[in-house]
Protein backbone atom coordinates (compact mmCIF):
# COMPACT_ATOMS: atom_id res chain seq x y z
CA UNK A 1 0.00 0.00 0.00
CA UNK A 2 1.09 3.24 -1.02
CA UNK A 3 0.00 7.06 -0.02
CA UNK A 4 -1.27 10.10 -2.63
CA UNK A 5 2.46 10.74 -2.78
CA UNK A 6 3.94 7.14 -3.50
CA UNK A 7 5.91 7.00 -0.30
CA UNK A 8 5.14 3.26 1.37
CA UNK A 9 2.97 3.28 3.64
CA UNK A 10 3.47 0.28 6.60
CA UNK A 11 0.70 -1.48 8.08
CA UNK A 12 1.64 -2.18 11.66
CA UNK A 13 1.32 -6.17 12.71
CA UNK A 14 -2.14 -6.96 14.90
CA UNK A 15 -1.74 -8.87 17.78
CA UNK A 16 -4.65 -10.41 18.62
CA UNK A 17 -6.56 -10.48 22.19
CA UNK A 18 -6.17 -14.51 22.39
CA UNK A 19 -2.53 -13.64 22.17
CA UNK A 20 -2.54 -10.53 24.41
CA UNK A 21 -4.56 -13.25 27.02
CA UNK A 22 -1.84 -15.59 27.03
CA UNK A 23 0.79 -13.42 27.08
CA UNK A 24 -0.66 -12.21 30.38
CA UNK A 25 -1.10 -15.43 31.98
CA UNK A 26 2.31 -16.35 31.28
CA UNK A 27 3.29 -12.87 32.54
CA UNK A 28 0.70 -13.43 35.67
CA UNK A 29 3.09 -15.57 37.62
CA UNK A 30 6.02 -13.36 37.04
CA UNK A 31 7.84 -10.47 39.44
CA UNK A 32 8.40 -8.82 36.88
CA UNK A 33 6.89 -9.20 33.47
CA UNK A 34 8.23 -9.32 30.15
CA UNK A 35 7.05 -8.61 26.25
CA UNK A 36 6.45 -10.43 23.95
CA UNK A 37 9.74 -9.30 21.56
CA UNK A 38 8.87 -11.08 17.65
CA UNK A 39 11.35 -10.58 15.22
CA UNK A 40 12.49 -11.68 11.81
CA UNK A 41 16.24 -13.36 11.08
CA UNK A 42 17.61 -14.85 7.90
CA UNK A 43 17.59 -18.84 7.93
CA UNK A 44 15.38 -21.35 8.62
CA UNK A 45 14.04 -23.92 5.65
CA UNK A 46 12.53 -21.23 3.70
CA UNK A 47 14.94 -18.33 3.83
CA UNK A 48 13.59 -16.30 6.87
CA UNK A 49 12.31 -17.08 10.46
CA UNK A 50 10.70 -15.74 13.18
CA UNK A 51 12.02 -15.83 16.58
CA UNK A 52 9.31 -15.11 19.41
CA UNK A 53 10.44 -14.88 22.88
CA UNK A 54 10.17 -12.82 25.97
CA UNK A 55 12.20 -9.56 26.17
CA UNK A 56 12.59 -6.09 27.16
CA UNK A 57 11.83 -2.78 24.82
CA UNK A 58 14.79 -1.20 23.23
CA UNK A 59 14.48 2.34 21.69
CA UNK A 60 13.50 1.23 18.00
CA UNK A 61 11.26 -1.10 18.83
CA UNK A 62 7.43 -0.77 17.99
CA UNK A 63 5.23 -1.32 20.87
CA UNK A 64 1.62 -3.10 20.46
CA UNK A 65 -0.32 -3.06 23.63
CA UNK A 66 -3.13 -5.08 24.62
CA UNK A 67 -4.70 -5.89 27.79
CA UNK A 68 -2.07 -4.95 30.08
CA UNK A 69 0.39 -6.50 27.63
CA UNK A 70 3.48 -5.55 25.24
CA UNK A 71 4.63 -6.88 21.92
CA UNK A 72 7.31 -5.62 20.37
CA UNK A 73 8.89 -5.88 17.03
CA UNK A 74 12.38 -3.79 15.82
CA UNK A 75 12.46 -1.95 13.13
CA UNK A 76 14.65 -4.26 10.99
CA UNK A 77 11.70 -6.75 11.33
CA UNK A 78 8.97 -4.13 11.13
CA UNK A 79 8.85 -4.34 7.28
CA UNK A 80 8.81 -8.41 6.88
CA UNK A 81 5.61 -8.31 9.19
CA UNK A 82 3.67 -5.23 7.89
CA UNK A 83 -0.28 -6.60 8.06
CA UNK A 84 0.80 -9.90 9.49
CA UNK A 85 -1.11 -11.01 12.73
CA UNK A 86 0.36 -12.36 15.38
CA UNK A 87 -1.90 -14.95 17.42
CA UNK A 88 -1.87 -17.72 20.07
CA UNK A 89 -3.41 -21.30 18.76
CA UNK A 90 -3.75 -24.64 20.75
CA UNK A 91 -3.59 -27.27 18.57
CA UNK A 92 -3.34 -31.33 18.81
CA UNK A 93 0.22 -31.01 18.11
CA UNK A 94 1.15 -28.21 20.60
CA UNK A 95 0.09 -24.55 21.70
CA UNK A 96 2.18 -21.90 20.20
CA UNK A 97 2.19 -17.85 19.24
CA UNK A 98 1.72 -17.95 15.73
CA UNK A 99 2.32 -15.50 12.57
CA UNK A 100 -0.12 -14.96 9.72
CA UNK A 101 1.80 -13.22 7.07
CA UNK A 102 0.39 -12.06 3.89
CA UNK A 103 4.01 -10.90 2.85
CA UNK A 104 5.29 -14.84 3.32
CA UNK A 105 4.77 -16.59 -0.51
CA UNK A 106 5.59 -20.01 1.00
CA UNK A 107 6.30 -21.23 4.67
CA UNK A 108 7.54 -24.49 6.27
CA UNK A 109 5.54 -26.88 7.64
CA UNK A 110 6.79 -25.87 11.15
CA UNK A 111 5.26 -22.01 10.79
CA UNK A 112 8.65 -20.46 12.14
CA UNK A 113 10.26 -20.49 8.41
CA UNK A 114 8.80 -18.45 5.89
CA UNK A 115 10.28 -16.92 2.21
CA UNK A 116 9.40 -13.64 0.18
Amino acid sequence: MTWANGMNLTLPPKVTPRAFARLAEINADATEGKALRVAVSGGGCSGFQYEIKLDEPTADDLVLEGDGQKVLVDSVSLPFLTNATIDFSEELIGARFVINNPNATSSCGCGTSFSI
